[in-house]
């Protein structure tokens, strides 16, 4: 069984994440790498290095503007008298549609969502290899491998087109569904993480040739807030291709296999023949983001159930923060 991993995936070290006015040491942290990577050797997984296939699948996703500031904006920031070591934003545009501007400080604002995605001299290489991971799983299960686990990091799934947010660069598994799409594929996307998948949502949201499902804790309270009710169901050609299914918070195992068989049925009705797994991990009863109450053989049946709807699948590392059980949690879904 393959997984695929960059060591440059560790060199994006944020050190600053506020929440609730309290300024800390982000949860995403290079050490998750070391724990994740034990946890799919424990599953029988071996470790293969991805391949470089340049920009182009990944700006297939993002627009030129967006991946210019990520490659560019750290190095301007640091021409900033007194800037702190890390792009945070202090300004936001009250919408898409407002000037560009060509301060450093404004385009932060502009790109990046929130306080959670600081960009350090490093970040972009770390994201463009966890990119790299992913198309390069997606292309394995192209080429036949019916099942291959991508970890990247940072992770994707908050990302917009043009938007960083909530740990969140280049949103890996909507790279990974437009590759396979290009070779062919109807993928479907079922994202599994805590936090409802936004940036995915959004990139697919007025597409009908790319499914996306979200089970996740119920954004009415809960980050990102703003997005993954229940009523949101995709617009224009994309109509009825998007589905949430919001949870209450500490929603455990039955409850939540429920879900994921209605979550099921509605990837089956697409007629999906390759599914990306964003497999987020803080859905655990452990885990410090305490959203849903998970345990370990809550996910054992997750990746078992999985498994049985016998379809190419491609697993995406989003969240999963560090706990006592995170390298066993991902060892409880890979393994068979």
């Amino acid at each position: 069984m393959k997984a695929i991993l960059d060591g440059r995936q560790i060199k994006h070290d944020p050190q600053n994440f506020m929440a609730n006015g309290v300024i800390s040491r982000s949860p995403e942290q290079p050490a998750r790498v070391d724990v994740l990577k034990a946890g799919a050797e424990a599953a029988g997984y071996v470790f293969e290095e991805p391949k470089d296939v340049g920009l182009g699948p990944i700006a297939a996703i993002h627009s030129a503007e967006y991946l210019t500031f990520l490659q560019t904006i750290h190095a301007r920031w640091l021409r900033i008298e007194g800037a702190a070591p890390e792009v945070i934003p202090n300004i936001h545009p009250g919408n898409r549609t407002d000037s560009y501007p060509k301060s450093a400080i404004g385009q932060a604002g502009y790109h990046q969502a929130d306080t959670a995605c600081p960009i350090s001299a490093d970040t972009w290489e770390s994201a463009y290899w966890s990119a790299q991971t992913a198309i390069t799983g997606a292309d394995l299960v192209a080429d036949g491998d019916s099942g291959v686990y991508a970890l990247c990091r940072p992770p994707g799934h908050h990302a917009f087109t043009d938007l960083a947010g909530g740990f969140c660069f280049l949103n890996n598994s909507a790279i990974a569904a437009e590759q396979l799409r290009t070779k062919g594929f109807r993928p479907a996307i079922l994202d599994v993480d805590v936090h409802h998948g936004n940036g995915t949502q959004g990139i697919f949201y007025r597409r009908a040739d790319v499914l996306t499902v979200s089970i996740h804790a119920d954004p009415a309270r809960f980050y990102p807030f703003f997005w993954g009710h229940a009523h949101e169901r995709g617009e224009g050609d994309g109509l009825g291709a998007n589905f949430n299914f919001p949870l209450p918070r500490g929603t455990g195992d039955d409850d939540y296999l429920e879900t994921l068989e209605a979550a099921l049925a509605r990837i089956a009705a697409f007629g999906a023949d390759v599914l990306i797994v964003a497999l987020g991990l803080d859905a655990s009863i452990n885990d410090p983001f305490k959203g849903l109450a998970v345990t370990q053989e809550g996910f054992r049946r997750i990746g078992d159930r999985l498994r049985s709807e016998k379809l190419p699948m491609l697993l995406v590392q989003e969240g999963g923060y560090l706990s006592s059980s995170l390298g066993a949690n991902l060892t409880s879904v890979l393994k068979c």
